[in-house]
């Protein structure tokens, strides 16, 4: 895959995906955010690809919007009325970025090199671990910038850090390090700068070898949308039809394997479908 802005590369069953924009810190741009919802795209529909890892060329790893651009640096059409059904073509592009990773199939693992701030912090939400150099710096400055959270931060941020913290990080728009970052629960641990890849690498395979790419998909799935359930019944139906696809399926394997003392050879594969009754690109319209 090439792209403008990014780089793409592969080591067995683990893609990396580099923010390539070093010059200008990795700032993120609408050709950026085309590019990224494209290589999820890809990434998610090739069963060969098992988990991905996000970093940044250079210093950074993004330092937000590219503030340079002409007209609406955010990539917006002012001339559209926010209450018309028009809106639907006017969308936050970090949003639509994350919503892509929030319907990921592959575990998404964030290598956090340098500063991270605004949609830089905000893209990370919806990845499964977040991991940072000493030297990373974070932070949801919207309010010093006179806008709003995006990349619907409103609805990850309390979910992964608690409703104070959250508050506090977004009302002051204060920048922060890896330290706070960690101390708060955004970051899971603190690594050397040269073995920050590495590491990612470590947990991506921790959740690769030896699992069945369906289990993984579905557990991901499971856990995200359960977040947002009004009922453990909601989880208790889902749960119900994803055992009873595995159960038939890997599940076979699993439990023979293990029996046998043995590796499993797991054949499940999420681009073979869903369980019944489960959507994997299930997503409100946009309102």
């Amino acid at each position: 895959m090439t792209y403008e802005t990014l780089q793409y590369g592969r080591d067995g069953a683990i893609a990396t995906v580099t923010l390539n924009r070093p010059e200008a810190m990795n700032a993120f741009t609408p050709t950026m955010a085309e590019e990224l919802e494209d290589v999820l795209e890809q990434a998610d529909s090739d069963d060969t690809v098992r988990a991905i890892i996000f970093t940044g060329a250079g210093r950074a790893f993004c330092a937000g919007m590219d503030l340079s651009a002409d007209g609406n640096v955010f990539g917006l059409d002012e001339t559209i009325d926010p209450t018309s059904p028009e809106m639907e073509r006017n969308r936050d592009t970090g949003g639509k970025v994350v919503l892509r990773m929030f319907r990921m199939k592959k575990p998404l693992i964030a290598a956090v090199n340098g500063a991270s701030v605004g949609v830089g912090t905000t893209m990370q939400l919806p990845m499964d671990v977040r991991i940072a150099s000493p030297f990373a710096k974070f932070g949801f400055v919207f309010a010093e910038r006179g806008i709003t959270l995006e990349s619907c931060a409103s609805w990850f941020l309390p979910r992964l850090v608690g409703i104070a913290k959250a508050a506090e990080w977004s009302y002051t728009g204060k920048v922060f390090g890896a330290e706070e970052a960690l101390a708060g629960g955004l970051i899971s641990e603190i690594v050397a700068p040269d073995n920050l890849l590495a590491r990612a690498r470590e947990i991506a395979e921790s959740f690769t070898a030896r699992t069945s790419a369906m289990s993984v998909a579905l557990n991901r799935q499971l856990l995200w949308r359960m977040m947002g359930a009004a009922h453990p019944m909601d989880a208790h139906m889902a749960e119900s039809r994803t055992m009873l696809h595995t159960s038939m399926k890997d599940g076979k394997e699993g439990v023979q394997s293990f029996l046998e003392k043995r590796t499993p050879e797991f054949r499940d594969l999420p681009s073979q479908g869903a369980p019944a009754g489960f959507d994997w690109d299930e997503e409100p319209d946009f309102r």
